[in-house]
C-alpha cells in the first residue's frame, strides 16, 4: 500500500477487501442452485427422522448454526461432533435420518472415519465440500459445491470465504424447506417462546385487551359530554358506541374529539351518534398481538375495538397496551 495512506485508511481497505472477497464467494453460489440443490432439498423434506449435521473445526461451528436454523424453521436437526461420533455418539444416528456433512477439503479424517458406518446404515448423505473429487464428495448421494476462488485470509489458511459460503448455502436449504413445508410465523413462535420474539409471535389480543367493565362504552343516544366522561374514566383514548341491542354502532376517539372542537359543536347538546366514526376498523380477540399492531399501523390508528367470531364487542385495546406487552 501507499506509505502516505493513514493507518485508519489501511484498516478500512483491509476490511473492505475481506468483504469483497466473501461477496465474490457468495455470488458464485448463484450458479450452484441447480438440480443437485433441489435433490438435496428432496432428501431433507422426505426425511422421517432428523437431519444430522457433522463438521470439524470451523466447519463444525458453521454446522452448529445450520442445525439450529433448520430446527427453528420446521426441520428437526441437531449437530453431532464427528470426533465424538467415533467414540459413542454415532449411536445418535438412526436409519431414518439424513446426514449433512460439511468439509471444505472433503477429506476431514474424523468424518472419513465414520463414513463406512454412515454408508452401512443406508442413510442419505449430503455433503458440502470445496472439492468435487474428494472422497467425501464422491461417497455422497448429493454433493453441493462450496468451493471458493480464494479465502479472505491473506495467508489462504484461515477458513473465511469458504465458511461464509457454507453458511449461506445452509441458510438457502433451510429457507427452501421452510417455504416447502408451509411453515408459518405461529409455527416459528412455538420454538421461540422466550424473550421479545416469543411475545411478538405468541401473545394474543385476548391476553392483553381490556374486557368486561374496563371497556369504554356508551349508547348512541348519549351526549358527547357523557362520552368524554367515559373516555376519561377508562383511559383508553376512545369509547365504543352501541345501540339498544348492544350492537356496535361506531367508535369515538381523541381524534374525533379534536374534530368536534374544531367545528365548535356544543358537547352538552350534541349526541355521540352524530360525530362518531361509523364502520370502524375492528380486531378479533383470537388475533396475534403482532397482527393487531400491523393493523393499527396500516390504518394509522391508536386504538381498536375487539370482537369475537360473532362480531360482538368483547374488548378494547390501544397502542399503550401493545407497548406495555413488549410487542412494539
Amino acid at each position: 500500500m501507499d506509505p502516505t495512506i493513514s493507518k485508519q485508511d489501511k484498516l478500512k481497505a483491509l476490511g473492505l477487501a475481506v468483504i469483497n472477497t466473501e461477496l465474490e464467494a457468495i455470488t458464485a453460489l448463484r450458479d450452484r442452485i441447480n438440480d443437485d440443490f433441489a435433490h438435496a432439498c428432496q432428501y431433507l423434506l422426505h426425511c422421517k427422522g432428523r437431519i444430522i449435521v457433522i463438521g470439524m473445526g470451523k466447519s463444525g461451528h458453521i454446522g452448529g448454526k445450520i442445525a439450529a436454523t433448520l430446527a427453528s424453521t420446521g426441520t428437526p436437526a441437531f449437530f453431532v461432533h464427528p470426533g465424538e461420533a467415533s467414540h459413542g455418539d454415532l449411536g445418535m444416528i438412526t436409519d431414518k435420518d439424513v446426514v449433512l456433512a460439511l468439509s471444505n477439503s472433503g477429506k476431514t479424517a474424523e468424518i472419513l472415519t465414520i463414513l463406512p458406518i454412515i454408508k452401512r446404515l443406508g442413510v442419505p448423505l449430503i455433503s458440502l465440500t470445496g472439492n468435487v473429487n474428494s472422497i467425501l464428495a464422491q461417497a455422497s448421494d448429493v454433493h453441493l459445491d462450496i468451493s471458493v476462488e480464494k479465502e479472505a485470509c491473506p495467508l489462504g489458511l484461515a477458513p473465511t470465504a469458504s465458511t461464509t459460503s457454507t453458511l449461506v448455502l445452509g441458510d438457502a436449504l433451510a429457507i427452501a424447506l421452510l417455504e416447502s413445508r408451509g411453515f408459518t410465523a405461529e409455527d416459528f413462535a412455538l420454538s421461540h417462546p422466550g424473550g421479545d420474539l416469543g411475545r411478538r409471535l405468541l401473545l394474543r389480543v385476548s391476553d392483553i385487551m381490556h374486557s368486561g367493565r374496563a371497556i369504554p362504552l356508551v349508547k348512541n343516544n348519549a351526549l358527547i359530554s357523557e362520552a368524554l366522561v367515559e373516555m376519561t374514566d377508562k383511559g383508553l383514548g376512545m369509547t365504543a358506541v352501541i345501540d339498544e341491542s348492544h350492537t356496535i354502532s361506531g367508535i369515538f376517539t381523541d381524534g374525533d374529539l379534536r374534530r368536534v372542537l374544531a367545528q365548535e359543536l356544543d358537547i352538552h347538546n350534541t349526541h355521540i351518534a352524530e360525530v362518531m366514526t361509523q364502520n370502524c376498523v375492528m380486531g378479533r380477540a383470537d388475533m396475534l398481538a403482532a397482527e393487531i399492531l400491523e393493523l393499527m399501523q396500516r390504518h394509522k390508528i391508536n386504538a381498536l375495538l375487539i370482537t369475537d367470531d360473532n362480531k360482538q364487542l368483547v374488548g378494547a385495546i390501544n397502542m399503550h397496551d401493545l407497548l406495555r406487552a413488549g410487542v412494539v
